[in-house]
C-alpha cells in the first residue's frame, strides 16, 4: 500500500443498496477500516447485509419505489448517520444523475462518475453521439430519439427501419438491463414495437425515449471495464465477454474474452479508453461493445457504474475494484499496481468464468421463482469465489432482481475454468424454490460453449429444457421407488434429485418405477419436487 492509501478512504460509508452487492462493498470496507451503515425495506430487516453492516437504517415498505429509489430517504440515513461518502452499487440509483447531484450537494461523497458524467452516459443516445464525434465506430442506427404518437410517425419509423436494415432492435435510451428493448424481424411488426418498448421504458426509467439499432446475426457481447481518477488517468482492465444472455439479460460472463488475440484486446481497449476520456470518466465504468462474427468491434454504450460481473476481472486482474472505487472518491490517484495490471490484462494469464444463480425457472422462459429457500449449500474449494446475499430459511420476494448468487471460478485456462465451474455447479445444493443452476449444468456441457463459440443468440436457438425437466422427474420417481424399497428407511429424508448432467440409465439399481401412476404420498410428492423445482 501506499504512502497516500495508509489512512482510510473515509470513516463511514453508506450502501444504498441490498443483497449480494451490498455484501460485497461492506467486506470491501471492512478490509479498508471504513465503517458501514446499511438500509434497508421491510422485508429485508433481517437480511444478511443488514446484519453485516455496522449500523442500519430502515428506509420503507418493500416496493423498490417506496425504499430503494427514494433518493430523498437514503440521503437522509446517510446524514443521520453521519456517512461521508454513499456507495450505490448497481441498479436502483446508481446511474442516476439526479441522485449523485443531491448527495453532492449535502456535502457527501457519491462513489461513483460525476453527475455530469451519469447525464452525459445516461441517455444512449448522446453516448453514441459523443462516440461519433470521436470516430468510434459505432451500430448502424439512429442517432435521436424516435418519435412515437403522432399521426405520420408509424411511416416515418418504417422508413428508418428500412435505411437501417432489418431485423432492428428497438432500445430505450434510459436505464439497461433489457428493459425497453424488442427485435423486429418484420417490418409489419415494427410499429408495435416500438409502443410495448416505449410504454416499458417510460414504467423502468421514467423516460419513453427510444431509439433504432440494427440487429447484428451471430455478434457477440464484450465490455470493456474502465477505471479513471480525478488526475486524468484512464485505464482498461480488460474485457469480459457477456454474450450468453435470455431476453436480452446477461446469464454468464468471463474473462478475457474468448477468441480474442492480444491485438484485438488492445485495439478495443483503446477505443474503450478513448470513449472514457471523452466523457472525463472518474471511478469505475463499463463501455458495451458488439463484436461481429467478422471481429469488427462497436460501440453499444457505456454503463457508468459497477457491473453485477465485476468479480472476473478482478479474479483475472488480481485488482479489488470495489476498493479502487474508494481510493478513487477520495481523491487519490491510480496506483501502479493498477497501472500495470491494465498492461497486463492484453495478455492475461488466467481465465475466469461467473455464473449467476437466479430465483427463475429455466424452463418456464427464466421467470422469478420467489418462496423460502429451504435448503442452502455453496460450493468451495480451489478457485471458486461465491458472492451471495441470501442463506437457507430465508424468504426471497418478488419486489426486487431474482439475483440470489455468484458462482465465480478462476483457472490458469478457458478449460480448467470450464471444469472448475462444473465442480461447482455440481457442488451447490438449493431447496425450497427453483433457480437457474439446470441451465448452467447445461450451458457447461454445450459444445458451443465449450469451444468458446458463444453469441447473443445461443440461449434463445439452443437451450431446451423439457428434455431435463423429464429427467429430473424419472429420477425422482426412482428415488421413491429405492426408498420404498428399502422398507422405508429413507423415507425421512427429501428425495434425492440429480443435479443438471449425468443419467444414470436403465441400470442405475434404484429401477424403474413399474406404476407411474401410484398416488401414495411419497410419489406425489416427488411429483411435486420434480415439477415445481428441478435440480
Amino acid at each position: 500500500m501506499s504512502a497516500s492509501r495508509v489512512s482510510p478512504p473515509f470513516r463511514r460509508l453508506l450502501i444504498a443498496n441490498r443483497g449480494e452487492i451490498a455484501l460485497r462493498i461492506i467486506r470491501a470496507c471492512r478490509e479498508l477500516d471504513v465503517e458501514t451503515v446499511a438500509v434497508y425495506s421491510d422485508v429485508d430487516a433481517t437480511a444478511l447485509h443488514v446484519r453485516a453492516a455496522d449500523s442500519a437504517v430502515h428506509i420503507g415498505p418493500a416496493a423498490a419505489s417506496q425504499s430503494y429509489l427514494v433518493a430523498e430517504r437514503i440521503i437522509a440515513a446517510a446524514l443521520q448517520t453521519g456517512a461521508e461518502a454513499i456507495h450505490p452499487g448497481y441498479g436502483f440509483l446508481s446511474e442516476q444523475a439526479a441522485f449523485a447531484e443531491a448527495v453532492e450537494a449535502n456535502g457527501i461523497v457519491f462513489v461513483g462518475p460525476t453527475p455530469a458524467t451519469l447525464a452525459g452516459l445516461g441517455d444512449k443516445i448522446a453516448a453514441r453521439q459523443s462516440a461519433r464525434a470521436i470516430d468510434v465506430p459505432i451500430v448502424p442506427g439512429t442517432f435521436e430519439p424516435i418519435a412515437v404518437g403522432g399521426p405520420d410517425d408509424a411511416a416515418a419509423i418504417a422508413r428508418i427501419a428500412d435505411d437501417i436494415g432489418y431485423p432492428v432492435l428497438v432500445k430505450a435510451a434510459a436505464g439497461g438491463g433489457g428493459r425497453g428493448m424488442r427485435r423486429v424481424d418484420d417490418p409489419t411488426e415494427l410499429a408495435g414495437a416500438v409502443m410495448a418498448a416505449a410504454a416499458e421504458a417510460l414504467q423502468a426509467f421514467g423516460s419513453a425515449s427510444v431509439y433504432l439499432e440494427h440487429y447484428v446475426e451471430g455478434g457477440r457481447h464484450v465490455e470493456v471495464q474502465l477505471l479513471g481518477d480525478s488526475h486524468g488517468t484512464i485505464v482498461a482492465l480488460g474485457e469480459r465477454d457477456c454474450s450468453i444472455q435470455r431476453r436480452h439479460q446477461k446469464l454468464v460472463e468471463e474473462a478475457p474474452a474468448p477468441g480474442l488475440s492480444a491485438q484485438d484486446r488492445r485495439r478495443i481497449h483503446d477505443l474503450a479508453v478513448r470513449v472514457a476520456r471523452s466523457v472525463g470518466l472518474r471511478n469505475a465504468a463499463t463501455a458495451e461493445f458488439l463484436v461481429t462474427p467478422t471481429g469488427a468491434a462497436y460501440f453499444l454504450e457505456v454503463n457508468a457504474r459497477l457491473q453485477v460481473e465485476h468479480g472476473v476481472t478482478e479474479l483475472v486482474s488480481g485488482i479489488d475494484l470495489v476498493h479502487e472505487q474508494l481510493w478513487i472518491a477520495a481523491g487519490q490517484p491510480l496506483s501502479d499496481r493498477v497501472i500495470a495490471a491494465s498492461a497486463a490484462m492484453v495478455d492475461p494469464d488466467r481465465h475466469a468464468i461467473e455464473l449467476r444463480v437466479s430465483a427463475e425457472d429455466p424452463s418456464r422462459s427464466f421467470a422469478p421463482t420467489p418462496g423460502r429457500i429451504g435448503r442452502w449449500r455453496e460450493p468451495a474449494g480451489p478457485g471458486v469465489r461465491m458472492d451471495s446475499g441470501v442463506e437457507e430459511g430465508q424468504v426471497v420476494v418478488g419486489d426486487y432482481d431474482p439475483l440470489l448468487s455468484k458462482i465465480l471460478v478462476v483457472a490458469t485456462d478457458r478449460e480448467m475454468a470450464i471444469r472448475r465451474a462444473r465442480r461447482a455447479v455440481a457442488e451447490m445444493e438449493t431447496g425450497g424454490i427453483q433457480t437457474t443452476l439446470p441451465f448452467h449444468g447445461w450451458l457447461l456441457a454445450h459444445p458451443a460453449f465449450v469451444a468458446g463459440q458463444v453469441r447473443t443468440d445461443l440461449v434463445d436457438r439452443d437451450w431446451n429444457a423439457a428434455p431435463l425437466r423429464a429427467r429430473a422427474a424419472r429420477l425422482a420417481m426412482e428415488a421413491v421407488a429405492q426408498a420404498v424399497g428399502s422398507g422405508g428407511q429413507s423415507l425421512g429424508a427429501q428425495p434425492a434429485i440429480s443435479g443438471a448432467t449425468g443419467d444414470p440409465g436403465a441400470d442405475h439399481p434404484a429401477g424403474r418405477i413399474s406404476d407411474p401412476t401410484a398416488t401414495d404420498a411419497w410419489t406425489r410428492a416427488a411429483r411435486r419436487e420434480a415439477t415445481e423445482r428441478w435440480p
